[in-house]
């Protein structure tokens, strides 16, 4: 009998707990910037306990560095924009989280870029399953104390950036993406994802660009046109041939 390591759901297990090992080191930069930002300790914590999903959680506190307690309704309305991609996730990874009612509501606390990324990249349902929940799971822990460790002792620490927090969880995501690339579609895809994204930053709220990006893999699915018009098996009433 294999041990549980060389599994399908063992590997995606070690890469869950990989990417969550790289995205909970980033919440301590959420907390020292989130105190920074105004908040207090409580205020911060409660942020990564509820909302749980760290562009929402950055912009929120971006805005309210920007403009103070007025700012609030932006800078809830950039959090909810960033949010609606969390819904589409839910939609996908319904079939795949599978069970009642109650496995599906505990599963959207878990439902974020990075469970989503872990489970989908895996090739049989129960490595999915796994996948998805020591992702979201693991993450859920790591960045809330990770996050009280940052709002705790964000004066000491000084400026997260320096240390290259921003950038871990950014590359823990690539490199779960980079495997998928193959053939000219998906890099189309991501290509043409990142310059919409990038050329939109400057000029729009945080969480349009987001949307925007997600647009084109939209757009290539549905005017693809290598996808057959049937699918394979049709009827010939289907085909609408007599």
């Amino acid at each position: 009998m294999r041990s549980f390591h060389r599994t399908p759901e063992g590997v995606a297990s070690r890469q869950g707990l990989a990417v969550a090992l790289a995205t909970s080191a980033y919440g301590v930069s959420f907390g020292a910037l989130s105190v920074a930002s105004g908040l207090d300790v409580w205020q911060t914590c409660v942020l990564s306990l509820l909302m749980f999903t760290g562009g929402s959680q950055f912009a929120f506190v971006g805005v309210i560095a920007a403009g103070g307690l007025a700012a609030a309704p932006a800078a809830i309305a950039s959090s909810a924009l960033l949010g609606v991609r969390n819904a589409a996730y839910a939609m996908r990874m319904a079939p795949i989280v599978a069970g009642g009612f109650w496995r599906k509501a505990a599963a959207t606390q878990f439902t974020i870029d990075e469970s989503v990324a872990v489970g989908l990249s895996q090739d049989t349902p129960r490595a999915r399953q796994a996948g998805f929940w020591v992702t979201g799971i693991a993450i859920w822990l790591g960045w809330n104390v990770s996050t009280l460790i940052g709002a705790l002792l964000g004066d000491v620490l000084g400026d997260p950036r320096t240390y290259g927090l921003d950038a871990a969880a950014a590359a823990a995501f690539l490199a779960l993406l980079w495997p998928r690339l193959r053939g000219r579609q998906p890099w189309a895809v991501a290509a043409g994802a990142a310059v919409v994204a990038a050329l939109l930053t400057p000029w729009l709220m945080p969480g349009i660009p987001v949307i925007a990006a997600a647009g084109v893999a939209v757009a290539v699915g549905l005017f693809d046109p290598r996808r057959p018009s049937t699918p394979p098996g049709a009827t010939p009433e289907e085909k609408g041939m007599p």
